[in-house]
């Protein structure tokens, strides 16, 4: 008998088993793979981007994925008491661009590693290669754990940490939304967020720009009557399936939303090459480079304008012969090729399935879920924690922070059943 079972070893679901160790109570974690932490020690590129250090409304912000519930969280624990978990334990962060957090050594294990060895200290008891088959109930409460060797567990209080369904790789399957549903919870329905985006575009298809980098542009993604749901001002890169990179992440999310709402097989995006200058401001500027030197080819007169493939794409694009003399170049195919710098539409037709997202969009109603103990409001003694919730934010520290802190009010929550119970 355990006071409390963590079902699930990513960041979350250690975060659990820490904060209720630390109320003195008998905790099992319980993780199907063979190590813990897998989904951590790939983060921020291996290098671990732990939380972000803006402000609690600007992470607030970066979760479009019902991130206002957290706001009873962060009330408990927030970004700043991360920061100051893992400095207790030895690891140094430092800050980098856009608030994002990593360790000093840039090394994700290390933080695992200190994870680890909290957990040992506190008496966490952990079982590897053990897969949950179901979350046991009985009278209405939560009662333990079957696993799939057969072997009952019991508990008054279970925290399923269990994860979404991207990033497989890392034992995020998906587990824990039968055990949710069979306690009476609603799941939203699972859809990739952070994920390239796909296109049957002729440039994409013929691989014209593929593996083209395109820096600091602002992407947009239409509604059917062509007004921008969203826009992101990052990076992006064309690949042989469609789009990718910072900018085209962060507005995967709302492609998937759109075609859902408006039932479309493709949606429109819109790319602005330029975002400093307006409309006017650079088609003047490409008339006065243009009058300046007549008899040079276009494409050597608007040399450095945007990237010199995106450039000639943008020229032949608009029926702009590159290699034509600038005298010989009508006015309006000017205007035609400015507004292509500054909206450049082409259309996309989804996203790669949720096994290549980053993050899983949708999961456990946080409807049901009491925002600052992250219990189950249908089921005394079960709590949810991490990407099991239907909570989803951009990359940047975002996730992990969400994962982080509601891991660390349920495992300290789940202790209280624990310890009231015996």
């Amino acid at each position: 008998m355990y006071d409390v079972i963590v079902i699930g070893g990513g960041p979350s679901g250690l975060m659990a088993s820490i904060a209720a160790a630390e109320e003195k109570v008998k905790v099992l974690l319980i993780d199907k793979g063979n190590k813990l932490g897998r989904k951590l020690a790939i983060s921020g590129g291996g290098r671990c981007n732990v939380t972000n250090r803006l402000p609690v409304e600007e992470i607030i912000r970066h979760i479009p994925g019902n991130g206002r519930f957290l706001y009873g969280a962060f009330s408990v624990f927030n970004n700043e008491d991360i920061i100051n978990f893992f400095e207790n334990l030895g690891i140094k962060l430092k800050e980098e661009d856009h608030g994002r957090m990593f360790p000093v050594s840039d090394r994700a294990q290390s933080v695992v590693d200190a994870m680890l060895t909290l957990m040992e200290k506190l008496g966490v008891e952990v079982r590897v290669n053990s897969p949950v088959k179901e979350v046991l109930y009985a009278e209405d409460q939560v009662a333990g754990v079957l696993l799939e060797s057969g072997e009952k567990i019991s508990s008054n209080a279970v925290v399923i940490a269990s994860g979404g369904k991207s990033v497989p790789q890392t034992g995020s399957t998906g587990d824990g939304f039968p055990w949710a549903e069979s306690a009476g919870h609603s799941i939203s329905e699972l859809f990739p967020t952070e994920v390239p985006v796909t296109s049957a575009e002729t440039f994409i298809k013929e691989k014209t720009l593929q593996g083209l980098s395109l820096r600091d542009v602002a992407l947009s993604v239409l509604n059917p009557k062509g007004k921008a749901i969203i826009t992101h001002r990052m990076d992006m890169i064309f690949t042989h399936l469609g789009i990718s990179g910072p900018a085209v992440l962060r507005c995967s999310q709302f492609v998937v939303k759109a075609q859902k709402k408006w039932n479309l097989d493709e949606v429109i995006m819109s790319l602005d090459a330029l975002p400093d200058l307006k409309q006017e401001e650079l088609f003047q500027d490409i008339q006065k480079k243009i009058k300046e030197e007549p008899k040079k080819a276009v494409k050597n007169a608007l040399k450095g304008l945007v990237p010199e493939r995106y450039l000639l794409f943008l020229l032949e694009t608009n029926e702009i012969d590159p290699s034509d003399l600038c005298a010989s170049i009508s006015l309006d195919k000017l205007r035609a090729f400015a507004v292509s710098c500054k909206q450049f539409r082409f259309t996309v037709n989804g996203t790669l399935p949720l096994d290549k997202a980053f993050v899983t969009g949708g999961g456990v109603s946080v409807k049901e879920i009491e925002p600052k103990t992250m219990a189950s409001k249908l089921m005394p003694g079960l709590f949810f924690c991490g990407e099991v919730l239907d909570i989803y934010g951009y990359t940047g520290g975002y996730n992990i922070t969400s994962a982080l802190v509601t891991g660390r009010l349920a495992g300290a929550n789940a202790a209280l059943i624990g310890n009231a119970r015996k």
